[in-house]
């Protein structure tokens, strides 16, 4: 009783689950429909198929022709055939199309929904909602749906064809049900629970893989070899150690229902044979008992096959629901003119947990003004900046941003159009310079590129790498210095021309020199942009117009 009222419990669940499953399957509706009505034709040919089987025996032991039997045995098996080779490869090729579609939206809705709420999530366990959980789901939808729908129909045409020939054996073929379909409910509450271990150890498994490999450098620095392969290992043994049960659990219950089968088809055996030596009926009616009776059991064990799957469909479809539920960034009209940006935070209380970062800030920093936001390390420089960007929603209070004209925004995603930023470390992308660099204007010219590298003082260097803005460079700039993949981060935000210009220790990793240079050519922006600076280095506080300190939770303005 108290498995039965459990599962009643978890039946809302269970039926939202369905429901999404049914909306983001309509775009494929009818193609679904399509490889669904080509399995029920090659059900009907194949039982076409067994009473032409009979037809073929009963004519050779009567000394009859049956050439004209074999002809079309054979035009049907080849049809078939070629039937199967087309099904499987259009159900492939659906199969990646609505995989695709599924990770597309998630990944859209990963972008679009705020920072803070998806770094909730480690990339690990995102990336494994995006393949392993969306994987399943897609096969779910083309492969496993549509197979019960049609062993189910099977199963109901077979049952009746063998019913036509004897009652007594159609009847005794479906005794199995029964067993098939405790096994089958007691088998879906185990196996869920399974699924969902089995996904969690995986994401641990790639979490760990993803960290370690972003992380490489300090695994060698510490000598951490030994210990990052056994942390691999003892993962694995985990992943491992759910799957074994989860795999256990499908074969022991495949084995309960497969003996049942095999004395099904035993029982059918024995009453044919005694009914052949009574002349009861022909061999051909024998050999049509043997294959209806098999083709009645194995709807059955398919459909018994198809709870795990079933069940990895909906632990899947529960984890991209839970993605899926984020809400997304709101994105209001931006229509005021985008020159001469200010920015005003009024009331301002903000906290990760329970644990205030601020309390009550207000500040203003006036279109065009130059200045530096200085305080101790983990103090909410950064933090700051992530409010201003709109990149949580979680606080009290307000910002927005202003023009000099009198017109105003409540700060959103869509006031990110008129930002430029610099975060800290190294953000660059894979691919060539170009690419990093448009990632600030995706329309933006050579000329264009090469003014904002020599702002940022990275066009030298550039030219004399091998295809300059066509330089390949490694994930997070490998084959450049630290200090060139920060000029280039520079120049991004610098092509970008945006009025609002945030530079979060953007000039950590630039030795003295190079840091003037930038300095210099930051000035040189033409028109100037409102520049929010958070720095540790007393030699940018000179182009500033004034500081910001931050202290016991509140902002103390130095002019």
């Amino acid at each position: 009783m108290g498995r039965v009222k459990e599962l009643w419990n978890d039946r809302d669940n269970q039926l939202r689950y369905f429901k999404w499953l049914m909306y983001y399957s309509k775009p494929y509706a009818w193609k679904i429909m399509l490889l669904m009505s080509i399995d029920l034709i090659t059900t009907l040919v194949s039982l076409k198929m067994v009473t032409l089987s009979k037809t073929i025996i009963d004519n050779a032991t009567n000394g009859q022709s049956f050439k004209t039997a074999i002809i079309v045995y054979i035009i049907l098996m080849i049809s078939m055939q070629a039937v199967g080779v087309f099904s499987g490869i259009f159900s492939t090729m659906l199969n990646e199309k609505f995989g695709f579609g599924i990770r597309k939206q998630v990944y859209e809705k990963i972008i679009r929904s705020h920072w803070l709420d998806i770094k909730k999530y480690h990339t690990g366990d995102l990336m494994t909602r995006l393949t392993s959980d969306a994987g399943a789901i897609a096969d779910g939808i083309i492969n496993t749906i549509p197979s019960v729908i049609r062993l189910s129909i099977e199963l109901v045409l077979v049952f009746f064809t063998l019913f036509r020939y004897s009652r007594m054996l159609a009847l005794f073929a479906l005794l199995v049900a029964p067993v098939s379909a405790v096994t089958c409910w007691w088998l879906g509450r185990k196996l869920k629970r399974l699924q969902v271990k089995v996904q969690e150890s995986e994401a641990l498994y790639r979490s760990f893989l993803q960290e370690s490999m972003a992380n490489l450098l300090i695994v060698k620095a510490f000598a951490n070899e030994d210990y990052a392969s056994e942390r691999l290992t003892n993962l694995r043994e985990n992943r491992f150690y759910w799957v074994f049960k989860r795999t256990k659990l499908s074969m022991a219950s495949s084995v309960i229902m497969g003996f049942s089968f095999q004395l099904g088809y035993i029982a059918a055996f024995t009453y044919g044979a005694l009914q052949v030596s009574l002349k009861a009926i022909t061999y051909g009616t024998m050999s049509v008992f043997l294959a209806l009776v098999n083709r009645v059991q194995s709807p059955i064990m398919g459909l018994a096959k198809t709870v795990p799957q079933v069940v990895s469909i909906l632990a899947s479809a529960g984890r991209v629901i839970e993605i899926q539920n984020i809400p997304e960034e709101k994105s209001l009209p931006t229509d005021m003119a985008r020159e001469n940006i200010g920015v005003k935070v009024n009331d301002l209380t903000f906290g990760y947990t329970d644990e205030t970062v601020f309390e009550n800030v207000n500040l203003d920093i006036k279109p065009g003004e130059f200045v530096a936001i200085i305080g101790e390390s983990g103090i909410g420089k950064t933090t700051l900046v992530r409010i201003i960007m709109s990149f949580t929603s979680s606080l009290t209070g307000s910002v927005d941003f202003y023009n000099a004209y009198g017109e105003g925004v409540v700060a959103n995603s869509g006031t990110r159009e008129f930002i430029a930023y610099v975060p800290q470390g190294n953000t660059l992308f894979s691919g060539t310079i170009r690419e990093n660099i448009r990632m600030g204007k995706l329309d933006a010219t050579d000329e264009e590129m090469w003014e904002a590298l020599r702002l940022a003082s990275g066009e030298e260097f550039v030219r004399n790498l091998p295809g300059g803005l066509d330089c390949v460079i490694g994930e997070r700039g490998h084959g450049i210095s630290e200090g060139q993949a920060q000029r280039i981060a520079i120049a991004r935000a610098f092509v970008r021309k945006s009025p609002f210009l945030i530079l979060d220790e953007a000039t950590s990793s630039l030795d003295e020199n190079t840091e003037l240079q930038v300095l210099k050519g930051l000035q040189e922006l033409n028109p100037r942009p409102t520049c929010l600076i958070i720095t540790h280095r007393k030699s940018i506080l000179p182009i500033c117009d004034r500081e910001i300190k931050i202290e016991n939770k509140k902002t103390i303005i130095t002019e």
